[in-house]
């Protein structure tokens, strides 16, 4: 019974036409940042708190992932390259894999779980209590206040994080290497260098600003957050892989 009932649930017209319309919403709200990211003002105090909140408090984080996936990546790689004697390899490859996939994948999804779940159940909650509201009764643009800034934020706070991980990566890699063998920091990372979210900040927002009901659709507006996101991390990065193997 409850497989029929799904069945007709995504047969129904209405379903079609949800995802349509929230689609043709996200599309709008996107477009309207481009539009009110140009026009003043640009309440910068607000935008470097968001810098803050988003990139100084995701560190400890971020670093503590990216320094166990660097160790555990080279321990579990290690034994595959000694079979063939080519262990001197191993700075190489880690290093393209932590750069060009691992590290910006692995942050863009711990920051989706954790900023863009923050970002959706904080606006979430000001729009079920009308503090959304109470701000453009006092002639403020919410949407250039609370959305702008936190994009804004995302967009440049992210990409440090990235490079913050690779070298967090790198340097856990090192210390994997160097259980099994002695080998120099400037000359592993002379070996490794040789071979070489808008996305969570505006869906994170979009899901919390346009949150409707009681207090629960503050837990659904975080929840959705984290999942698109996540999607549309993934989806972005295959993209992007096409791309530049076409290239």
């Amino acid at each position: 019974m409850k497989t029929i009932e799904h069945q007709k649930t995504f047969e129904e017209p209405g379903y079609l036409k949800k995802i349509f319309t929230g689609t043709g919403d996200f599309i709008y709200f996107t477009s309207r940042f481009f539009k009110e990211v140009l026009k003043p003002p640009y309440f910068l105090k607000e935008t470097i708190r968001q810098c803050f909140q988003i990139g100084y408090k995701s560190l400890p984080l971020v670093a503590v992932t990216a320094f166990i996936i660097g160790l555990v990546l080279t321990l579990q790689s290690r034994p595959s390259l000694v079979q063939f004697g080519a262990e001197s390899l191993l700075p190489g490859m880690i290093s393209v894999s932590i750069i060009r996939e691992i590290g910006p994948v692995i942050t863009a999804i711990i920051c989706a779980g954790k900023i863009g779940s923050a970002i959706g159940a904080e606006l979430g909650s000001m729009r079920v209590t009308e503090q959304i509201e109470a701000m453009e009764v006092s002639a403020i643009n919410p949407y250039k206040y609370l959305v702008v800034t936190r994009v804004l934020a995302t967009t440049c706070m992210i990409p440090l994080l990235i490079v913050f991980t690779d070298a967090i990566g790198l340097y856990g890699s090192y210390t994997a290497m160097n259980i099994h063998s002695d080998i120099g920091l400037q000359r592993f990372f002379s070996e490794a260098l040789n071979h070489l979210g808008f996305a969570t900040g505006i869906i994170g927002c979009y899901k919390g600003y346009n949150a409707k009901g009681g207090t629960e659709s503050v837990g659904r507006a975080a929840n959705a957050a984290v999942v698109s996101a996540s999607l549309a991390i993934f989806v972005i990065d295959m993209i992007v892989v096409q791309i530049t193997d076409f290239l």
